[in-house]
This record gives structure tokens, sequence and C-alpha cells, in this order.
């Protein structure tokens, strides 16, 4: 295009400044074919301070040499040659105007879009024109678009994430449920065909052991889902955590045998009580120590310590095992989150057990950490818990299991729904020389006790039962006119087996709960305890 100076420029800036001076939206400002400001509106004066006056007819350059710092000035000589441009810049980075000499202040942070083309007359460039558009709310409109779309993103894949570790949760769940059923239906149905088996103890060996392993796996389901409801509680008493880490120890050493995995544990004297609930402390140890049973190697070793704090009392669990990967590090204490969670794995397991530990320990106050070197270096566990000064030191046990237990004489009333359970519970207590008395429900049971030619030294009831159930059973008992039924003892044994469930079962009037599934020389040792009190 051809270019047009002098007075035909000049009156057609001047046609354009009557036109563009109304827009309070934006700015504009024009220059003629050498560059000179021809026309500047008021939104530039509200914005850069700059009047009108002070910017028609000076350079372009030298009212904003920013301009050409930045090298945009070859912007304006492609749009004297008929090219537009546009720019998306920041205003007090594209505007920086000169007042004597010196940066003007006050320039506004703006967003804005610029667009710089040529300014045409009857088909030829008379010079350039150039618009500035305040665009700070689409900026932000966009940020926030794009931060609401990264977070959409990282909501999609923790979704995707959850989904996935759900998916593998319940594929782990069927496989380590089945396969310890697997064995206990196989090897019933073989003593069941097979009477001349040879193996009896043996198999009588391997269903109480994958018994075992699966009401593992129910208690830790049900302790996650206490710890995810928030209702996970430990009955904290002072308690000697040497005791207890022995005690777990104990618990641990035949598998550790069993696998040719030694176990060396050093346990300081004369350490500080806790306050806390044993049962639940053992828990968390008997996690670690099992874990580390689990993942190191036959001749592997694991180092148990336990010291003296700072602040109480100091465990170490260390393993001379397979390690962790430093990328798995930071999960290993997160619910159903495993390193290996596919179908060729060598170790079982829902990968609750230190999610379990974690949450315990930190019931107590304490806190528990995780270090390896990496794959099969070893990993070390870290339990810390607060110490309790001055406590009188106790010791929590058990009640005592008596081989030689016998219940001669001792009459027994037993009720549950559930004609197994019953029938297996009864012939254990026969085999320890009580007479048993068997129902099905508690109204037959309470018709038994109403008759004045029975009697019986002791109940044993479940609670879940249809019609009446074993609360409001012990209830009419205990509200009974016969002094001898208030003071019947009564043990409630109860696949209800929360804390809360115990708390009731004692508020409803029993001395004694006992969960299930029920070892029957505990159950006979908790009637001779009850009978002794």
């Amino acid at each position: 295009m051809s270019t047009i100076k002098g007075d035909d420029a000049a009156l057609a800036v001047a046609a354009l400044q009557r036109w563009f001076e109304d827009l309070a939206d934006r700015g504009i400002f024009t220059t003629d074919a050498s560059l000179l400001v021809r026309a500047w509106n008021p939104w530039l004066e509200a914005q850069t301070g700059i009047q009108a006056t002070a910017a028609i007819g000076r350079p372009l350059f030298e009212l904003l040499p920013s301009l050409r710092d930045r090298g945009l000035d070859h912007y304006y000589q492609d749009a004297l040659e008929g090219e537009v441009r546009i720019l998306s810049e920041r205003l007090h980075k594209f505007l920086i105007p000169v007042s004597h000499g010196s940066v003007a202040s006050g320039v506004p942070d703006m967003a804005q879009s610029a667009r710089i083309a040529p300014l045409v007359l009857d088909g030829a460039v008379v010079g350039t024109i150039t618009v500035i558009e305040d665009v700070t709310e689409r900026v932000i409109s966009e940020r926030e678009l794009r931060s609401q779309i990264v977070a959409s993103d990282r909501a999609r894949h923790i979704a995707e994430d959850a989904s996935r570790l759900k998916d593998e949760f319940l594929a782990t769940l069927s496989h380590e449920i089945r396969t310890p059923l697997n064995a206990v239906l196989g090897w019933s149905q073989i003593l069941r065909t097979e009477h001349g088996l040879k193996s009896r103890a043996h198999a009588l060996e391997v269903i109480e052991r994958n018994a075992r392993a699966q009401l593992k796996l129910v208690e830790d389901l049900l302790d996650m889902a206490r710890v995810i409801s928030g209702k996970l509680r430990v009955e904290t008493q002072p308690v000697d955590i040497r005791d207890v880490t022995a005690a777990a120890i104990d618990v641990v050493t035949p598998a550790a045998s069993a696998r040719k995995v030694s176990i060396d544990a050093d346990l300081d004297h004369g350490l500080p009580l806790v306050s806390g609930d044993a049962d639940r402390l053992q828990q968390a140890i008997w996690n670690l120590l099992s874990n580390a049973v689990k993942f190191t190697e036959p001749g592997g070793r694991i180092d148990v310590r336990l010291t003296r704090s700072s602040s109480g009392v100091e465990l170490t669990v260390r393993d001379t095992g397979q390690g962790i990967d430093a990328a798995f590090l930071p999960f290993v204490f997160d619910r159903f989150r495993q390193a290996d969670a596919s179908a060729s794995r060598r170790h079982g397991g829902l990968g609750l057990g230190l999610a379990l530990t974690k949450q315990i320990v930190e019931l107590h106050g304490g806190s528990v950490a995780v270090d390896s070197p990496g794959k099969d270096r070893g990993t070390t566990f870290t339990v810390r818990i607060p110490g309790t000064e001055g406590a009188s030191r106790t010791t929590t046990r058990d009640l005592p299991l008596r081989s030689s237990l016998k219940l001669n004489d001792i009459a027994i009333l037993l009720v549950d729904d559930n004609d197994d359970g019953r029938d297996m519970l009864g012939t254990a207590l026969r085999g320890y020389g009580a007479t048993v008395h068997a129902v099905a429900s508690a109204e037959e049971a309470l018709r038994m006790l109403a008759d004045s030619k029975f009697a019986a030294d002791i109940v044993v009831s479940d609670v879940g039962m249809p019609g009446l159930d074993g609360y409001e059973f012990i209830r009419r008992i205990r509200a009974s006119k016969e002094p001898a039924q208030q003071r019947l003892p009564a043990i409630a044994v109860t696949a209800y087996a929360n804390p809360d469930d115990r708390v009731r079962a004692l508020t409803a009037g029993y001395q004694l709960h006992v969960a299930k599934p029920v070892d029957a020389a505990g159950v006979a040792n908790a009637i001779a305890t009850l009978l002794v009190r």
C-alpha cells in the first residue's frame, strides 16, 4: 500500500478522533505515517496520567520508549506496510509513559490485549491505530477456569485412583477370603468322607489355622470400619509397654520360627508406663512384627529394640527383608495400599495392618515412622509413645487358662439360636465335665428358669436372637422376683464384638462379654472364673 502524508492524514485522524473519544472501555491512539502521535483518547489519559495535549504531536517511541526497548517498534513498521499485529501483554509493560525524562508512576497492573493495525484512507495507509482493551476480568475468569480444570483433573485422578484401589482391594479381599475357605471346606469334606484318614490331626490343624486367618481378616475390616467412622476407641490405663511388646513377640515367634527368621529382642527395664489400651497396643506392635516376618526371607533377622525416649518410650522394629521402594514409602500407612497388588504377588493380606497400627499409635498420642534404604535392604519402623511417669505399675492379664480345668457338677444353661454354634459349645463344655442344658431361644430358657425343678449355676447366652434378644433376656432374669435368678451369673457370648457392645451387655446385666468366634477353653475358664467370684 502507498502512504499519505500531510493535510489528508490530519483530516482522517481528526475524523477518527471525534469517533473514539467517546469510547470509555478501551484505549485508542493513532499515529501518522511518521509515527507521530495524532490521537490519544480519555481512557489512556486516565490510565497513564498523560493528557492528550502532552501526547499529541510527540514521536511515539519518545512518548513510549519501552516499545522500542522491548522490540515492539517493528510491529509499527509492519502496520505501515499494511499488516495487523495482535498482542497480549500487560499494560504496565506495554505502556510505560515518560514524563520529563522519568518513568511515570501509578500505571495499573492490568491484563490487556493490544491490536496494532494500519490506518487506511481511500485504500492508502496514512498511519497506525493501536487499540488497547482491559481484559482483566476475562483473564481472571480464564485463570479461575484453568484452576477449576486442574482441580477437576486432580479430583478425577483421585477418583480413578480410589476406584482402582477399590477394585484391587475387592479382588484381594475375595482372594484372601476364598483361599483359607478353600482349605477349610476341602479338609472338612475329606474328614467326612475318608474315615480312616491317617492325617486327621494335620487336617484339623489346617482347618483351625485357616479359620483363624479368616477371623483376622474380619477383625481388621471391622477395625478399619471403626477408624473410618471415628469409632475406634481405646480403654486407657497405665500399661507396661515392655510386657505388651514381649507378649506381641511371643505371638509371632512361631510364625518366625516356621520361616527360619530369628527375632532378637532388647527390651530395656525401668521404662515409664504409658497411658493406653494394652490390647490395642499389642495389636499395633503385632502388626509391625508380623509384617516384618512376612517380608523377611528365611535366614533373615528381626531386631526389636524398646528404649526410653525424651518423652516416653521408643520402639524400633528393624528387619533384613525385602525393603520398600522409595516411591512407595509415602503410601506405606495408607489403608488398602500394597506395594504389590497383582495376582502374582508373593505375600497375602489386605493392606490394613500398617494403617491400623498408625491409627492406634496416634490414638495413644504417639507417632510411627518408616524408613528403608531401598529394595532388598530391609525396613525400620519406629514407634514413639509418650510416657506416664508416676503411675502405679499394674499388669493386665487375660483370664488364666488352666489346661486341667474341670467343670464337674456345674449346670450350665446355654442359649443360642444357631444350631451349629450351640451344638459345638455345648459339646465342648460337656467335655470339661459340665452339665449343659442347651436351648434355641430366650423364651424357652425363661420357661426352664421358671420351673421350680430346674436349677442352673450359670447362664451362657447369645445376644443376637430372633424374638426376645439376649439383652431383654438378661433384663428379665435380673427383674425376676426370685433372688436366685437376680444373682444368677451370666456370660454373653456374641458376634457383636465392638467395645460399645461389651458395655451394652454388661449394662444389661451380664458379668462377662465373650466375642465370637469363641475359644471353648476360654469360655470354660471364663465360667470357672466367674463362679469363683
